[in-house]
């Protein structure tokens, strides 16, 4: 419904008041966090990064079409949590990871580069989102990909996938401080496909097949509960994640952006003869 409500606010505002075609190129940095199995609640106690380039075309003053290319790390921590459950079951992860995304810019107020009022708006985007992810876990000083573990049963060539698609939706304020240059600040919100940016999505496998076919390394890093001291959690079948709840991550970041365009007034209408 979001999408649809974004995508009627341009329709509405394509044609109206005059045109500032062009281009806009810059990037931005700032925290990337995760919620989804292993962070339910969106603590913010495992905060990563994320780099990003971003680049707009101007249809007009309010709407626009974007392109983002980023980069970041993401992590979480069973012992973050205040859950009992969570605690106890004890598992962890990071995950570095490459996004792209693609979609619509509406901007509240119109911009236009060089103006003396109108010179800043908040705005709303939203589109299509891929990513890249590579959950690992560390054991004994040394970090290990999980994927290829089958830490909850997968068969050889039946791991989950390294990319996923998803959808982008987030808000930003932008102002220029020159006619080229703009100050952006934004949050985004990526809603991927994937229940295994932390590696954990349905239940525990039986750990003896698993051990026979991936290695003790998968055992091990499949249910760490036993390093707690106490008897391992990890029956067959029991619960491990939720797989009905889809991963994400949120990030906050702010940028400079490059205005490349000329400012397009309106063509005068020649009265009839």
């Amino acid at each position: 419904m979001k999408g649809y409500i974004l995508l009627l606010l341009m329709a509405l505002t394509y044609f109206t008041g005059y045109s500032q075609k062009g281009y806009e190129v810059g990037g931005m940095i700032g925290a990337t966090n995760y919620y989804g199995d292993i962070n339910p609640n969106f603590s913010l106690k495992g905060l990563g990064y994320s780099v990003c380039a971003i680049g707009r075309y101007n249809f007009n003053t309010r709407t626009s079409v974007r392109l983002d290319v980023g980069a970041g790390r993401f992590l979480g921590k069973d012992s973050f949590s205040e859950n009992i459950y969570q605690k106890s079951r004890n598992l962890s992860f990071r995950t570095d990871f490459l996004d792209a995304s693609l979609g619509f810019e509406f901007n509240f107020f119109p911009l236009v580069h060089g103006s003396r009022d109108k010179y800043f708006t908040p705005y709303v985007f939203g589109g299509l989102a891929f990513a890249y992810y590579n959950p690992r876990a560390e054991l004994d000083g040394t970090w290990y990909a999980l994927r290829p573990l089958g830490t909850e049963g997968q068969n050889k060539t039946s791991e989950y996938a390294r990319v996923t698609a998803g959808m982008t939706y987030g808000i930003g304020f932008k102002v220029d401080f020159t006619y080229e240059w703009s100050l952006n600040i934004e949050l985004s919100v990526r809603q991927m496909g994937s229940d295994y940016l932390d590696d954990v999505s349905t239940v525990y496998p039986n750990m003896v097949e698993l051990a026979a076919r991936r290695g003790d390394i998968a055992v091990q890093l499949s249910d760490r509960s036993g390093e707690l001291g106490i008897d391992p959690i990890g029956e067959p079948g029991w619960q491990r994640g939720v797989d009905n709840n889809k991963d994400g991550y949120y990030s906050l970041r702010i940028g400079a952006v490059y205005y490349i365009g000329l400012l397009q007034c309106p063509a005068l209408s020649r009265p009839r003869p």
